[in-house]
């Protein structure tokens, strides 16, 4: 049974319909993901859930876009851990770009979270928020690598990427991608132009990367197996639309 809920969870059922499929008691699967802590949390009836996943209206998120822009980051940079009482959410964002930081520690708060922790590394900071609700929104959460296992989004996840490519593109290319300014030499003459490249190692990440661009009607071609480029013009022009550089 607790093996049977696990799957669902991964799977993006919310945490009321795993409850009811199995016919458990709310405490008794509380207590096995969250432990003792948090049961006594969840089902204190003066603290309502702010997680769009368990609430009646499951599913309507209040901010799509930052949560769009904030599974990017996710899929990117960041990664869930699920072995404390307390889940955590931690995207690692590069010294270099403060604005990067900034606008992650918005979405985190816009999406679910009360507070936002930064806890500086070598060369960047650890953008943190704990709650035993994040697993709800990431159920692509799981042991080992991204790279190393499959990546797939749940349908009602699916949904929300396919109405905002651009917010969940950018973020993307804010954690693992780039803006550059390429130049190339011909007949002794220089050319500059601006394009955009993404590295991941994940095929899956990549696949939803080059869906997202394909809703967008933006060209894109693999220079790697790991590496996409956007160059063409137009192209660029577009995803400046969306994306932008890093600040």
């Amino acid at each position: 049974m607790r093996e049977r809920a696990a799957r669902m969870m991964a799977a993006g059922v919310p945490f009321g319909e795993v409850c009811k499929a199995l016919g458990l008691p709310r405490g008794t699967v509380i207590h096995w993901f969250y432990g003792e802590r948090a049961r006594r949390r969840l089902l204190s009836p003066l603290e309502p859930t702010r997680c769009p996943r368990c609430r009646p209206d499951s599913g309507n998120l209040d901010d799509r876009e930052s949560y769009c822009y904030l599974l990017g980051l996710y899929l990117g940079d960041g990664h869930l851990v699920t072995t404390a009482k307390v889940p955590v959410l931690r995207v690692y964002c590069a010294d270099a770009w403060p604005g990067l930081i900034d606008e992650c520690e918005r979405a985190m708060l816009a999406v679910l979270a009360k507070r936002v922790q930064r806890v500086q590394k070598v060369g960047c900071v650890g953008v943190q928020s704990y709650s035993i609700h994040w697993p709800c929104l990431f159920p692509q959460h799981g042991p080992g690598r991204k790279h190393e296992r499959p990546i797939y989004l749940a349908a009602w996840q699916q949904s929300l990427v396919d109405a905002n490519p651009g917010s969940f593109l950018r973020g993307l290319i804010h954690s693992d991608g780039c803006r550059v300014i390429n130049k190339v030499v011909r007949a002794g003459q220089t050319y500059s132009y601006p394009r955009y490249m993404l590295s991941n190692e994940s095929a899956d990440i990549m696949r939803l990367c080059q869906d997202s661009l394909d809703r967008l009607g933006v060209s894109w071609r693999m220079c790697r197996r790991n590496l996409l480029s956007v160059a063409r013009k137009d192209d660029v022009a577009e995803l400046d639309q969306h994306v932008g550089p890093k600040h």
